[in-house]
């Protein structure tokens, strides 16, 4: 209960402080051992489905995080106004902060989390190391800013009250130190509401590698098994795992990481779900990072691999039971990746928009341990869903468990493969290129993955642009049958059929990584002809599916396309891999093209801070200006060197995707002009 009252007879409502995927994932635990649910949302969450499946809801008024989930005194109010008797914090947001826990306490709430002093000397990752020192723990010593110097680099930046990247950096050259700083602080602000941050030797490359922990009331604490989630992107992570596969090569190096884990946990009188971060090397040596006073988002792993509902056990112990006498053995392997709206081949641009079908196949569960291979989802959007500009941009978890590492790895990339995922840019191109890959399949994970393995090459399409074709063309004819049954003239007959040879039908498609696809077909009284396609057999094909026959060297292959419209974007999906265009008009509107140079907004966000004025030279690469969006800062550069003509905005002014932000004037054009 960290450090409160007990609740006689059990807990029986529990208000949820969080949002999206994490509220779920605690309500469905709720809801099988039979206790209520309370949810908040913020206006722009008002249709999200953690607020449907609660039993009540209160609406925190605004938007950002600022205004809603990170307004303690107001999500203690809901819990009271709705008769809720606990509250979990998930994790993000209020989870580790000990005056939000103080408070619950003081209202008379159940607080399912450590103590408040836990919480507060594990708070300040400064002062939590020197903690760990004393206590034995290994430890990477901090650094003061002020006192950083060559010698030191490179050093990475943290924000001292949060994680999950917010508030990062790492410096390789003492002239960016203070603004990189300032930028950090910004971050932490933001996302945490705490501008602290402090500096530590960075290590280029090292295995990130975690305990979970689990302690009662009554003295007893389990290290309940280790996840390594080296792989990351600007410090978060992307693939977890468990076990790791370097402490499962290392003889007693488990054994080491779990008595660091519970000496961590026993000198803060630790209670409940927590996590102790280590860095370790390929030699096994490892140093504390620091530790989580809160549940995970890579949980899952350790739950499909120990059999427990992490949760449950929260629960539990938040009530004032102990523990089960025995601790479960270790079973199987569990791998999970973040799905996000993002683009990694842009510097890993967050998206927004909405999400028009999420359909992840072998899913045998959600939110929910696996007795039997398969795949686990937990997510906090569905068929419908608008992902906005204010949240971290993660769509879904998608969880393999299986008896080996390998099969877990072939499971959990082919489902990603398969998925269905319809209306946002994602990185799951980039997840199922990282599961095949032979250095993640060797088990050769470490924090430098995507700059060792190159994030271009990570990054690409699935799809080869020979099926990539081919999908356009399943698209162009599935549009063609589509026109068909929305037309009161010859529905029977094949559009663009005629007793002799006429021009063939043209549609056009844009792709955003391989440009514009024509595609030129008629209709024969064989079959379909397609221009640059010879021998392509049309097989069967309505509005949403389309079967070719392929032909090869060794005869002709038949292949499936599924296709799905919204608006002008077209999606198709098959076993060669997803495909995503944009259908062109046939006539273009002049006004409509946008001049050369022009930067474009690549995401809704607020513009918080300038770098050039109208009418300043400017090199290529140099910042114009600073989009915030989804709690990071993005830098909008100029494309090349040139005079800054126009610049559309002011600091504080709020833009939308697509909108022209600035434009350059190249120097070569005004030098031949």
């Amino acid at each position: 209960m960290g450090g409160g009252g007990r609740v006689t007879g059990g807990l029986t409502n529990v208000l949820v402080a969080n949002r999206g995927e994490i509220a779920r994932r605690v309500f469905a635990t709720c809801r099988r051992m039979g206790i209520g649910t309370t949810a908040v949302y913020s206006d722009a969450d008002a249709a999200s489905p953690h607020v449907s499946e609660a039993d009540a809801a209160i609406r925190l008024p605004g938007n950002t995080p600022a205004e809603t989930y990170l307004r303690g005194e107001l999500i203690i109010e809901a819990a009271l106004s709705a008769g809720a008797d606990a509250i979990h914090p998930g994790y993000g947001f209020l989870s580790e902060n000990a005056e939000f826990a103080r408070a619950v306490l003081d209202a008379g709430l159940v607080w399912i989390g450590p103590p408040v002093a836990a919480i507060e000397q594990m708070g300040s990752k400064v002062e939590s190391k020197k903690m760990m020192d004393a206590a034995g723990v290994p430890v990477l010593a901090e650094l003061d800013p002020a006192e950083v110097t060559d010698a030191h680099l490179p050093v990475l930046i943290k924000a001292s009250a949060g994680g999950g990247g917010r508030g990062m950096r790492v410096v390789r050259d003492l002239a960016e130190l203070q603004d990189q700083i300032a930028g950090a602080q910004r971050e932490a602000e933001s996302a945490f509401g705490d501008p602290t941050v402090f500096c530590e030797r960075y290590l280029e490359t090292g295995r990130h590698i975690e305990v979970q922990v689990m302690s009662d009331t009554f003295g007893k604490t389990w290290a309940v098994g280790e996840r390594e989630c080296s792989i990351q992107r600007r410090h978060q992570k992307v693939v977890e795992e468990a076990p790791s596969p370097l402490v499962e090569k290392i003889d007693g190096m488990r054994d080491r990481l779990f008595e660091a884990a519970r000496l961590a946990a026993e000198a803060i009188g630790y209670e409940g779900a927590g996590t102790v971060e280590f860095l370790a090397d390929e030699k096994g040596d490892f140093f504390f990072l620091e530790m989580n006073t809160r549940l995970q988002v890579e949980h899952p792993v350790t739950e499909q691999t120990t059999g427990l509902d992490l949760v449950r056990l929260q629960l539990q112990v938040a009530s004032g039971l102990p523990l089960p006498a025995t601790q479960p053995a270790q079973r199987g392997h569990s791998i999970e990746v973040r799905l996000y709206a993002e683009d990694p081949s842009h510097d890993w641009q967050p998206q927004s928009g909405p999400v028009h079908k999420i359909e992840i196949p072998f899913t045998a569960g959600e939110f929910t341990v696996l007795e039997q291979p398969g795949v686990r989802l937990d997510t906090g959007v569905v068929d419908g869903s608008l992902v906005g500009v204010h949240y971290d941009p993660m769509l879904a978890k998608v969880i393999s468990y299986a008896e080996t590492r390998a099969e877990a790895a072939h499971l959990l990339a082919t489902a990603l493969q398969r998925a269905k995922i319809h209306g946002l840019v994602t990185n799951r191109d980039l997840l199922v290129r990282v599961l095949r890959h032979p250095a993640f399949l060797a088990g050769d994970t470490d924090t430098a993955f995507f700059a060792t393995h190159d994030l271009a090459v990570l990054s690409a399409p699935l799809v080869s642009e020979a099926d990539e074709a081919l999908s356009i063309i399943a698209a162009a004819l599935a549009d063609s049958a589509a026109n068909r049954t929305t037309s009161r003239l010859a529905g029977l007959t094949p559009s663009g059929w005629r007793n002799l040879p006429s021009q063939p039908q043209t549609k056009s498609y844009d792709s955003r990584t391989t440009g514009t696809h024509e595609v030129r077909y008629r209709f024969t009284r064989t079959g379909i002809a397609v221009e640059g396609h010879d021998g392509l057999e049309l097989i069967s094909v309505t509005p949403d599916r389309v079967v070719l026959g392929v032909p090869g060297e060794r005869g002709t292959v038949r292949r499936q396309f599924e296709i799905a419209r919204y608006g002008d974007l077209v999606a198709i999906d098959s076993p060669l891999g997803p495909v995503s265009v944009r259908r062109l008009p046939r006539f273009t509107d002049p006004s409509e093209q946008i001049a050369a140079g022009s930067l474009l907004a690549p995401m809704p966000g607020s513009v918080i801070r300038l770098g050039a004025a109208e009418g300043d030279h400017v090199k290529q690469g140099q910042p114009i200006l600073w989009l915030e969006a989804m709690k990071m800062e993005h830098t909008i550069a100029a494309p090349a060197t040139g005079i800054l003509s126009a610049l559309n905005v002011t600091v504080g002014q709020q833009v939308e995707v697509g909108a022209i932000l600035a434009v350059v004037e190249d120097e070569e054009q005004e030098q031949t002009s």
